[in-house]
């Protein structure tokens, strides 16, 4: 029996229990532990094709997801073992074991998809580089997201940051991001956004109550904090994102809007683009920087991982000129941010 996806689902739980969520990491270790290829589903699961890990198609994530759909839709048996309630290990995989047998097509269908976090806490980093972003170009902002799932942080300008560093964001924000906070923060300047936008493959549409639905499942049962600020910014109303793939929705926008900053960012995201598809949305993005100009700059956030610890990197590049810089680090779901940039 392959250890490829034993491997991935303790590597998951591994960053679970980093992140957080005891009751994640109990779960995905006994999915490593019990887990066998003894059904249609388990055999998909063990025959998955490329990187199952967090850094590939984050098979674990999907499969907790799956089954944190069927909690949250009143699944009674597994219901009975997930948080607030308490439950043994035997008794947690007692109920996970009959749910991947019972509700097999479900799962299946679920896990088609790449994970949908939109976690809002991302957007602690995003408010600080638009802030420095604003300071240094003085220029209304026109926004792109890439992979934006539901569209949350497209409102990140709304949000409110407040640390030990200080505070950023409107007086009347949607939600305020509270991240420990390491480094200097930014100076408030003025946010002025012209337009937002964003894509993904298969975007969530909050109107629609199972599509709402995928966006809860994964947000981790036993963190209630998380959904609590989801729920905030679902209220205020999102733009839908467009269905598309990312780099050909970016040939639609990138040309110059002088008078403008146009600011292109993923968190967490661009791993989920393909390999031939990153080359040629980095193409492209360089491409549009060669015609970027000091009356129509261009800027590209990634929040994404490296491989490197602790959490993902946050590299920003600017046009004209090229100037590659590193903003710092920030953990996955943006509960602290180590910040770099002067």
């Amino acid at each position: 029996m392959s250890q490829r996806l034993p491997r991935a689902l303790r590597q998951q739980a591994e960053a679970c229990a980093g992140l957080g969520s005891p009751f994640m990491a109990r779960l995905c270790a006994l999915l490593a532990a019990h887990l066998a290829p003894d059904s249609p589903l388990a055999r998909r699961l063990f025959d998955w094709p490329g990187d199952l890990g967090p850094n590939g198609d984050s098979l674990p994530l999907r499969l907790a997801g799956a089954l944190h759909a069927l909690v949250l839709q009143g699944h009674a048996g597994l219901a009975a073992v997930y948080p607030p309630h308490e439950a043994d290990d035997p008794a947690l995989w007692q109920a996970v074991e009959a749910a991947l047998t019972t509700e097999a097509a479900f799962i299946g269908a679920f896990i088609d998809s790449p994970p949908q976090t939109n976690e809002v806490r991302r957007a602690a980093a995003l408010i600080a580089a638009g802030h420095w972003l604003a300071a240094r170009y003085d220029l209304p902002l026109i926004l792109s997201e890439l992979g934006a799932s539901a569209g949350l942080n497209l409102l990140w300008d709304r949000f409110a940051l407040h640390s030990a560093a200080g505070r950023l964001g409107p007086g009347d924000p949607i939600l305020t991001l509270t991240p420990e906070w390491r480094g200097s923060l930014p100076a408030p300047a003025r946010i002025d956004v012209a337009e937002r936008a964003g894509v993904d493959l298969n975007p969530i549409d909050l109107t629609d109550p199972a599509q709402r639905l995928r966006l809860r499942a994964y947000l981790w049962a036993d963190q209630p904090h998380r959904l609590a600020l989801t729920e905030a910014a679902i209220a205020a109303a999102p733009p839908c994102p467009l269905r598309a793939d990312a780099i050909d929705w970016l040939h639609t926008r990138l040309a110059p809007r002088p008078g403008h900053l146009h600011l292109i960012w993923s968190t967490v995201a661009w791993q989920y683009i393909p390999a031939d598809r990153q080359a040629q949305g980095r193409a492209l993005i360089e491409a549009a920087g060669a015609c970027a100009s000091a009356a129509a700059p261009l800027a590209w956030l990634r929040y994404e991982a490296d491989g490197q610890p602790p959490g993902a990197a946050l590299t920003l590049r600017l046009w004209p000129g090229d100037l590659t810089l590193d903003l710092g680090r920030a953990d996955f779901h943006g509960r602290w941010i180590d910040w770099r940039a002067g």
